[in-house]
């Protein structure tokens, strides 16, 4: 198989969208889990919650970018890792206790079902069929320690579930990632869709924290606040940050373009996602009063979890060839030292601070980047490397006018 055959380009499927749907639930199952353990133990535990969930959904994002879903056995397996990947986010809320053993048999049958379609993906591809067999140690070895964890408690389970996870995103290291092949265009409109499916679970959460609660002001107004927040998240990613990254896959080439792919979305999304989560569970704790002061981890998740999804920014643009930029670096840190004010004052104000400082950095960059944003959006999908002399050429000509001004 050559690569340009396997290297195609498609659009994301229906079979793919409905495995999704189960994704929207486990991400759910991990903001429920926060706010029914609002301590630093309860984030960690709910961290390392999403962090086997989101492999789980990446991995079957590559292998669908890969073959086709749709098509004779391939669509039954894929029904079947459907119903084994809602088993898993049924189990996620007591993954820690009585359920421990349930999560841990569930992703394991996750992962086989992957590695079957993975296998099937590589015949007559003698490259991707190593690469799939350079993984199977780690994809087996990480859900079999979930399992043995499910029958512990305390610190011995919590060390099981840290090798879990250390062993399961550490496998995708081997091999250099040879082998493994990308589509530009559906590798980013993949990844685009869990961060607006993210982004859904913060607007459920204004939902769900505000059941049942009369409709006034401060509700109506915290309401508004969260989802200008969210507005905002989306915006600094779709705007024009998912251009830029999907003309850098395309030009890349081989395993330079799936390491690139790996670690600008496989590892450097799910702080983004991780980020999304952390704040919709503090805006689902505030909800109930908002004229309150927020506990310690929920405050922290309301703008620790934008500091997060920003500083994941910084170092997804590092990554596909960009500069450190200013705007999001200094948001970041506004965010972090909002943290211990957040703890002091009513929760609706200390939303609001939050909003502002988004709103000020989306307004900044519009700006600021007006002509490279142009560019880049005139273009969009478009938009392909040789476009970048054009914008540097339009930074170099707006610099020289205001020296010269």
């Amino acid at each position: 198989m050559s690569d340009r055959q396997a290297e195609r380009e498609h659009r994301v499927t229906p079979l793919e969208l409905f495995f999704d749907l189960v994704v929207v639930f486990a991400i759910t199952q991990v903001t429920g889990f926060l706010s029914h353990h609002p301590t630093w133990g309860g984030l960690l535990h709910g961290l390392l919650l999403l962090g086997m969930l989101w492999w789980a959904w990446s991995a079957y994002a590559w292998l669908t970018n890969t073959l086709d879903p749709e098509e004779g056995a391939v669509r039954l397996v894929m029904l079947a890792a459907v119903a084994a990947m809602l088993v898993v986010s049924l189990a996620a809320p007591g993954a820690f206790g009585r359920d421990g053993v349930i999560f841990g048999v569930a992703y394991l049958v996750v992962r086989a079902l992957y590695l079957a379609l993975l296998a099937i993906a590589g015949r007559g591809d003698r490259d991707l069929f190593g690469a799939a067999m350079r993984i199977v140690p780690t994809a087996t070895l990480g859900p079999t320690l979930l399992i043995v964890a499910g029958f512990l408690d305390g610190s011995a389970q919590l060390a099981f579930w840290i090798a879990a996870v250390a062993v399961t995103y550490l496998g995708a290291l081997l091999g250099h990632m040879r082998g493994w092949r990308v589509s530009p265009e559906h590798f980013v409109e993949r990844f685009g869709l869990i961060i607006i499916i993210a982004l859904g679970e913060s607007i459920v959460a204004i939902g769900v924290g505000a059941a049942g609660l009369p409709l006034d002001a401060g509700v109506i107004a915290a309401a508004l606040l969260g989802i200008t927040v969210a507005a905002c998240l989306w915006w600094s990613y779709f705007d024009w940050v998912v251009y830029v990254a999907q003309a850098r896959l395309r030009e890349a080439t081989g395993s330079r373009r799936a390491a690139l792919a790996r670690d600008a979305y496989s590892y450097l999304h799910l702080p983004m996602v991780g980020g999304i989560v952390l704040f919709a569970f503090g805006l689902k704790t505030m909800l109930p009063d908002v004229g309150a002061l927020l506990p310690t981890v929920p405050a922290f998740g309301l703008a620790g979890g934008i500091a997060l999804y920003l500083l994941a920014h910084v170092a997804f643009r590092l990554r596909i060839g960009g500069g450190l930029g200013r705007g999001r670096p200094i948001a970041a840190v506004l965010l972090l030292g909002l943290f211990p004010v957040a703890r002091e004052i009513p929760a609706l104000a200390a939303l609001g601070i939050v909003a502002a400082v988004c709103a000020c950095l989306i307004a900044y960059e519009v700006l600021r980047h007006r002509e490279d944003r142009a560019v880049i959006r005139s273009r969009r999908a478009a938009f392909a490397m040789e476009d970048v002399s054009h914008v540097e050429t339009s930074r170099r000509r707006a610099r020289r006018h205001r020296e010269g001004g």
